[in-house]
């Protein structure tokens, strides 16, 4: 039977992705050129709902794009006060000097979701039109191989296929040029690179997973504008990651841990490891008594200079974290997403063609940032103390090291089940909520329709059964931070339940698999994850 003839709309330019770099490249797109007809969809049900940062931001590029934003800025924006370099041991702590990338002089603590709500006005006076709950399944590619637009996931499917009372087909959004602002590890971006191969000539992208709460605490404990990065414990020497705290007004503190995911431990538990440091004794007092008011989780990409694959094919181009701008020395990718966001529009400005754009990125301060800094992350793939010792030296030679560090891909980084060493861990008894992932889904307000279709999809499930569950002890069920895969047994024998109403879209099951069985696709619009002020 064939398909019914779908609806089209028909714009200059669409932007997958409501985030800082997609907002930015529309505004400023109007801005140069406001004849233009430009359309930004976003998955999450409203902007900002699925937006998850630190986030400390550089205020230049915002300073360019909205010269006046300081007379009226976003509703949570406290100006940095001053940094504070914690090394942790499990009982105590010793204060390092701040690196040189972490002096936060003149910069902001934000709620990234906030900020991205706040541009989207901004955004819609110039004329850009924003269709949140939109989620873009796919690409439309011509028979020459030039994308064309994209294709908004049909609404109202049932788990089993068939159509719901409320179905409605996906449109179509064509367009002289589409623009992939989806963040890390977006769906499409990820299609498109291996199809265009765009990373034939980069390394393996590396990620990290960000877990992070907001926390309601007592008078007097936040003293807004502070800011503290931790490394060390609960994380061994050969794992990379640390953790931050960014006091805020009203008596809030956003905390998180970041670990890579290019860890080595199949039992590592990320989740668990943040409940952990919560329990610090430099960290629990600030936190007793209080309330979480809003929790998540995220990947980051973190591989930097050397894994930024080619950012245009024909008919489409690449910003923000979903070409890899984020500099890691620094936690901070925002200035980079508005920035390249910026630097598009411009290069969109004049031809409505993606071509060239690569050349551009590449000649831009963005890209410049980023080589200083080239090989800062890759020390750390070889143990803490080689990584400290490295990034000081990184830091002296401004990335000039005749040598270039290496890794393979984070899937490829796990050992096998008695191959590695069991690390000392040392975890103690945990009291502060939340004490459970569910408990963590709960803070995050994650909806989706029990009755569509499962959006993890995972190619071979015998493979979990039998050879995973041999080989590595199924770690899916713990590098998730959600609770979404477990292995049960029941009367018909042992298999994987897909808890998959649970879903933040951190997206880690889609790059931590060890045999890349997992595939990340967009769910109906508007499902997931609904992050207040996170």
């Amino acid at each position: 039977m064939s398909e019914t003839p779908r609806d089209v709309m028909e714009y200059d330019v669409v932007a997958v992705g409501a985030g800082p770099a997609g907002l930015a490249f529309a505004i400023r797109l109007k801005q140069v050129k406001p004849e233009l007809s430009v359309c930004v969809i976003e998955k999450a049900s409203a902007v900002g709902a699925q937006i998850l940062s630190g986030a400390v931001i550089e205020p230049g590029p915002l300073d360019e794009l909205l010269p006046g934003w300081r007379d009226h800025p976003p509703p949570i924006c406290v100006p940095a006060t001053h940094d504070e370099f914690w090394m942790l041991s499990k009982t105590g702590r010793t204060k390092l000097p701040t690196p040189p990338q972490m002096h936060n002089h003149g910069n902001f603590i934000v709620s990234l979701g906030a900020l991205c709500a706040w541009l989207a006005p901004q955004a819609e006076a110039l004329g850009v039109e924003i269709y949140p709950g939109f989620a873009a399944a796919d690409t439309l590619i011509d028979d020459t191989g030039k994308v064309y637009g994209v294709r908004i996931g049909d609404m109202g499917v049932a788990k089993d296929g068939s159509h719901k009372p409320g179905y409605t087909q996906g449109i179509d959004i064509h367009a002289k040029l589409t623009v992939l602002a989806e963040g890390a590890r977006g769906s499409l971006t990820k299609q498109l690179i291996k199809r265009f191969q765009l990373d034939a000539d980069s390394q393996p992208q590396s990620y990290s997973i960000g877990i992070k709460e907001l926390w309601q605490v007592k008078p007097g404990i936040a003293q807004a504008g502070k800011i503290v990065h931790t490394l060390g414990w609960p994380l061994d020497n050969a794992t990379y990651g640390g953790s931050f705290m960014y006091h805020l007004d009203q008596d809030r503190i956003a905390l998180g841990f970041v670990c890579g995911l290019d860890y080595h431990d199949p039992m590592f538990e990320p989740w668990e490891a943040f409940q952990q440091f919560k329990h610090h004794p430099s960290v629990a007092p600030m936190l007793d008594g209080g309330s979480i008011l809003s929790a998540g989780a995220r990947a980051i990409v973190t591989g930097g200079y050397q894994a930024l694959p080619k950012v245009e094919m024909p008919g489409a181009l690449l910003i923000g974290d979903t070409a890899g701008l984020l500099n890691v020395p620094k936690i901070k990718g925002v200035h980079q997403a508005i920035r390249s966001g910026v630097l598009a529009a411009e290069h969109a400005a004049l031809t409505l063609s993606s071509v060239g754009f690569d050349a551009t990125l590449r000649a831009s301060p963005a890209m410049a940032e980023l080589k200083k800094v080239r090989n800062i992350k890759g020390g750390f793939k070889k143990g803490k103390w080689f990584g400290l010792l490295n990034a000081g030296w990184e830091t002296v030679t401004a990335g000039h090291s005749p040598w270039t560090l290496k890794g393979k891909p984070d899937w490829a980084s796990l050992d096998r089940i008695g191959q590695h060493e069991r690390p000392r861990r040392e975890y103690v008894a945990r009291t502060l909520p939340p004490r459970d992932r569910l408990a963590g889904v709960f803070f995050a307000a994650t909806a989706h329709d029990e009755d569509q279709p499962v959006h993890l999809h995972v190619a071979d499930t015998n493979l979990c059964i039998d050879r995973c569950a041999r080989e590595y002890a199924n770690p899916c069920t713990r590098f998730c931070p959600a609770s979404v895969y477990e292995m049960v047994e029941d009367a018909n024998g042992k298999r994987l339940q897909i808890n998959a109403a649970n879903c933040v879209h951190c997206k880690t099951c889609d790059i931590k698999d060890p045999y890349e069985n997992i595939n990340w696709v967009t769910p109906e619009g508007g499902s997931g994850p609904n992050y207040q002020n996170l």
